[in-house]
């Protein structure tokens, strides 16, 4: 995968996620003299990588002028004390990428303009090892150029899906963006419930993670839908049967699931307002 760059590619933020981006667009082969991080201190793992590749680091915005791409990776409650002093970036007329959780398009347009190309992003944390996804979003003002540009920047940690309508990055967010937790707990329970039927602590949290782990990448790998391989592990009448028929029950998880989307929707529509 290349990803072509003819100006500056503006990292706001080299912290986990941030870091993660910057080592796949430098393993994709991104000059590291178009990089500019901006971060009073990155985590030792990410100074290490920009000092090895000899990344820009904290250089002056001003002497930036030919941003082609900010991406803002900082947390959302620091988001307008970081970005205030970095009004002036946008003079290249840059696509502004965020992949902070609950700031809304508008949010950005209010630093770097109305006029902004901006786009609206919901990474989940596998992208640290390479397996996220993102669901990505757009202003008027992004060409379909800037988005293919943003969709390969962001393949660096993962898939990419795009969706129509900013509201849906709520959705997403309760789907992906929190699913991860999701996952982890129901590994949880499942070491739980294996304890509880007399399997020890050591042997029921090794039963737990390598079967949740080893089962998702069964469906990444075989591109397979999960009711089909659902059904190609349940036997009639057998012991994955009698299991499922209290997971599936009326009040079992897929109502439960639901509402816990549903509530996580909410909660991102209200930290977005």
């Amino acid at each position: 995968m290349s990803i072509p760059l003819k100006g500056s590619l503006v990292l706001i933020g080299a912290g986990k996620m941030g870091g993660a981006m910057l080592e796949g667009w430098l393993a994709a082969g991104v000059d590291p003299r178009q990089v500019a991080a901006l971060d009073p201190a990155p985590p030792q793992e990410v100074a290490d990588l920009i000092a090895r590749h000899a990344v820009r680091l904290n250089p002056s915005p001003a002497s930036i002028t030919d941003a082609e791409v900010v991406l803002v990776a900082v947390k959302p409650q620091v988001m307008d004390a970081v970005l205030t002093p970095l009004h002036g970036l946008a003079a290249s007329k840059p696509l502004i990428l965020s992949i902070a959780a609950g700031k809304t398009i508008a949010s950005f347009e209010s630093h770097f303009g109305a006029d902004a190309s901006v786009i609206r992003t919901i990474p989940n944390t596998p992208a640290a090892v390479g397996r996220g996804i993102t669901a990505m979003t757009a202003n008027a003002n992004v060409s379909p150029a800037q988005m293919e540009l943003a969709e390969k920047l962001l393949q660096s940690i993962g898939e990419v899906v795009r969706v129509a309508d900013e509201s849906l990055i709520d959705a997403a967010t309760a789907v992906s963006g929190s699913g991860p937790a999701y996952v982890f707990y129901l590994t949880e329970c499942l070491t739980a419930a294996a304890e509880a039927v007399g399997l020890p602590p050591d042997v029921a949290v090794k039963l737990a993670r390598a079967t949740v782990a080893g089962s998702g990448e069964l469906m990444r790998q075989s591109g397979i839908d999960a009711g089909t391989l659902r059904q190609n592990v349940t036997s009639p009448k057998g012991t994955t049967y009698e299991a499922l028929q209290v997971l599936m029950a009326d009040k079992g998880l897929k109502p439960l699931m639901t509402e816990a989307v549903k509530a996580a929707t909410r909660r991102s529509r209200e930290l977005a307002s």
